[in-house]
């Protein structure tokens, strides 16, 4: 279980979260969602310490990993695929899920995990040897969510997985994820600016604006309370 409690993030006189606490469990989704600079990339940062803690607790499983770095973090079963598609462009499919796999605690043999993602994403066995550069985003999308689970995490964190893609190609996406989830019992946090999907797939939310918690709740009770309208228009 992943929690967090009062946790504040800065970036020298900038802060960029003010006292969040939420608590994410094991085989579920938590949708983290708000609009551009609500806090929701510094979140996941800070869970997987790229950014810098001022003040409260993370814990996983009840252990405080506030002072661990991010390597260390990994070797936890800590991964985060961050927005922006960040792969290593001049590298094939295939050294890409290699280097990602080296990170990972390495419970499964090379050969063995990238048969398990060729058989979730088959188009990236098909450019298994071309660059990850001439991807589509689509495809670009497919091979950063395998190097996140290639690692077999046992904490996943999303951010913005649906930028940028058509319709078909999210529901995919949040399909894997779903399945990914519930199959191995991995803690999601899903960071969303498209609430409507992130709530059908989640089984809770939490709303941010300017670094604060101001709602939180299931996702059935986020809908109810017409959150996505709310969002839909803060972004406008």
């Amino acid at each position: 279980m992943l929690e967090l409690n009062e946790v504040d993030v800065a970036y020298g006189n900038i802060q960029a979260l003010h006292g969040v606490t939420l608590t994410a469990r094991p085989g579920q989704i938590t949708a983290v969602l708000g609009a551009n600079g609500a806090g929701k990339s510094s979140l996941l940062k800070a869970i997987s310490g790229l950014a810098p803690v001022t003040a409260g607790t993370i814990r996983i499983d009840g252990t405080d990993i506030g002072r661990l770095p991010a390597h260390k973090r990994a070797r936890l079963g800590v991964s985060l695929a961050m927005e922006g598609r960040r792969l290593f462009r001049t590298m094939t499919v295939e050294e890409n899920l290699s280097i990602a796999w080296s990170f990972g605690p390495r419970r499964t043999p090379f050969p063995q995990a990238l048969e398990r993602v060729f058989a979730a994403f088959p188009i990236l066995e098909e450019r298994r040897s071309g660059t990850s550069g001439m991807l589509s985003g689509g495809q670009q999308q497919m091979l950063i969510l395998s190097s996140v689970t290639i690692r077999e995490p046992a904490f996943m964190l999303l951010d913005e997985p649906s930028l940028g893609l058509a319709p078909i190609i999210v529901q995919q996406i949040f399909d894997f994820i779903t399945a990914y989830s519930r199959e191995r019992q991995t803690t999601v946090v899903l960071a969303e600016q498209m609430a409507a999907m992130a709530l059908q797939v989640a089984h809770q939310g939490f709303v941010l604006r300017h670094g604060r918690v101001i709602m939180g709740g299931s996702s059935q009770a986020l809908a109810d309370a017409d959150i996505v309208a709310q969002l839909s228009a803060a972004y406008l």
